[in-house]
């Protein structure tokens, strides 16, 4: 199972550090608009076990995604699971409608992927427009056991030399429950 390590900080000059990536020869993508169902299990709170469950919609392409806890108290590093979905979101949410698991919210983006390679690695950046929340930028490497510790000293490493600021370790859900003032 691969280990997602994975850093979000909320940008607060857009411009400035539009201007840091730009001088690290970073062209951000073409943007895309993500739509994310998420759903709490019937038997234990995914909110007090720090778990998620979602369907990732872009497009006419869908995905599946489990993410267990969190592994650290300084990135949101975690197991991933993420499986393509050969039927439509809503299909599959009725399964999980069916099964007991309960639709949360929908957390809806913008993001405009990118990539930078630090220390010979290739890193998976996201600058990301939540709806009602605000824009993030996300930096991510997958590891397996062996490459976990070395994974999150270039994500680190990488924010400090971008001046990110501090990280952010909550979902873009759980910021979007606390604007909407409600737990699931």
């Amino acid at each position: 199972m691969n280990i997602e390590v994975e850093q979000k900080h909320r940008v607060a000059d857009a411009a400035a550090l539009m201007r840091r990536l730009a001088d690290r020869g970073v062209t951000l993508g073409a943007p895309m608009i993500q739509s994310d169902q998420y759903f709490n299990h019937p038997c234990r709170d995914f909110a007090q076990t720090d778990e998620a469950l979602r369907i990732r919609t872009v497009g006419d392409e869908s995905v599946v995604t489990y993410k267990g806890p969190k592994l650290d108290a300084t990135t949101k590093t975690r197991r991933e699971l993420e499986l393509p979905l050969a039927v439509g979101h809503a299909e599959f949410g009725a399964l999980f409608v069916a099964m007991g698991f309960k639709p949360v919210l929908v957390v809806r983006k913008t993001r405009r992927p990118f990539e930078l390679k630090i220390r010979g690695q290739m890193v998976h950046g996201a600058w990301d427009e939540i709806d009602g929340v605000g824009t993030f930028v996300e930096l991510e490497l997958t590891a397996d056991d062996a490459g976990l510790e070395e994974a999150k000293r270039i994500i680190a490493s990488l924010a400090d030399e971008l001046e990110l600021g501090p990280s952010e370790r909550r979902s873009y859900l759980e910021l979007l429950m606390g604007t909407l003032g409600f737990r699931a």
